[in-house]
């Protein structure tokens, strides 16, 4: 698991030196309780020219399966569908992950049909958004 973190946090730093315009696609987001309990992360994973931006995320174990991970990735999708450059978003699972595809299935995104490197790829556009299927 850290390599994982490890390797993510890597990748966004170096998103960030490359993209130093567009730190905030790169940026590591806290997810937190009120009380200031650190219960995961959230990332997006650059913006890319057409439009696309992947985001990423994690619930430590003991706070999954409370709906931490669903109202983190609603309140992601609400911030970057409020830059108006942004046209879809993705995510990509580990393919046994099934609870993560839940968290995404919730929230509007629906199967690409692509399998990415870690697993299958989902997506939302803006206007499956706008229309309120998340």
């Amino acid at each position: 698991m850290r390599y994982c973190l490890k390797k993510a946090y890597t990748e966004m730093l170096a998103g960030c030196l490359r993209h130093p315009d567009q730190w905030d696609w790169y940026a590591i987001w806290m997810i937190e309780k009120t009380d200031g309990t650190h219960i995961g992360d959230l990332c997006f994973k650059g913006l890319r020219e057409d439009g696309f931006a992947e985001i990423g995320y994690g619930i430590l174990e003991e706070h999954r399966g409370q709906g931490y991970a669903a109202e983190a990735v609603r309140a992601a999708c609400r911030w970057a569908f409020r830059h108006e450059e942004v046209k879809a978003l993705e995510a990509e699972t580990d393919a046994g992950n099934a609870a993560s595809q839940r968290v995404l299935e919730k929230c509007g995104f629906r199967p690409s049909g692509i399998i990415g490197e870690e697993g299958p790829r989902f997506t939302l556009d803006r206007l499956d958004a706008a229309e309120g299927t998340r």
